[in-house]
């Protein structure tokens, strides 16, 4: 079973880009799902090191594009640009990505004012509640982690690990984060919190 996952995986890493998914793309030697991986990677820790070098308020509707501009913006033209489509699988649909980012920074700072529950849980709320809004074409997931890390630096928390000393295969730990997301839908945030310290 877990040769079966590594070659599945293998296999996907492979795998072609479509015309419909190189869309957008800057770099036009990537060709494959690993290629365009690894790019947003690099990308990725070329941001968390603008972002270390002084603190960044992500309670703030231009940070957060700007944030994910860093992020992406050396792979993708749309980076740092809210999603345009309409009746997605996930999120909100276009024209309320600003009014429910708008509520959820207002709802954030009150939390945090008030403190209604502790820093960690803030945090996973805060996280929830941006995977849930979905407000970018693509990396909404990585954004949201990052821009929550940031968010307790300046709770004077430790960043989340995110499952990352959690030994078991990655499509695992994905899978753990992905229903951790199910039942913070449901208020059960406990899962989300011991999944983001583990």
């Amino acid at each position: 079973m877990k040769d079966d996952n590594a070659l599945a995986e293998a296999d996907a890493a492979a795998t072609p880009l479509s015309p419909e998914e190189r869309l957008g793309l800057i770099p036009t030697f990537i060709t494959t799902r690993d290629a365009l991986n690894e790019a947003e990677q690099l990308n990725i820790l070329e941001a968390e090191t603008w972002a270390a070098r002084r603190r960044r308020d992500v309670l703030d509707i231009a940070m957060m594009r700007r944030l994910h501009r860093q992020m992406f913006g050396l792979v993708w033209r749309w980076a740092g640009n809210w999603t345009t489509q309409h009746l997605r699988r996930i999120g909100v649909d276009y024209f309320q990505v600003e009014p429910e980012l708008k509520t959820l920074i207002e709802t954030v700072a009150f939390w945090i004012e008030h403190q209604t529950f502790s820093p960690d849980e803030i945090a996973a709320r805060f996280h929830h509640r941006l995977t849930w809004i979905h407000p970018f074409p693509n990396g909404n997931g990585r954004f949201a982690r990052l821009a929550t890390d940031l968010l307790l630096l300046k709770l004077g928390r430790a960043r989340f690990t995110w499952g990352g000393q959690v030994t078991a295969e990655p499509t695992r730990v994905r899978a753990t984060y992905v229903s951790a997301l199910r039942s913070a839908d449901a208020h059960d945030f406990a899962p989300l919190l011991a999944f983001a310290r583990s």
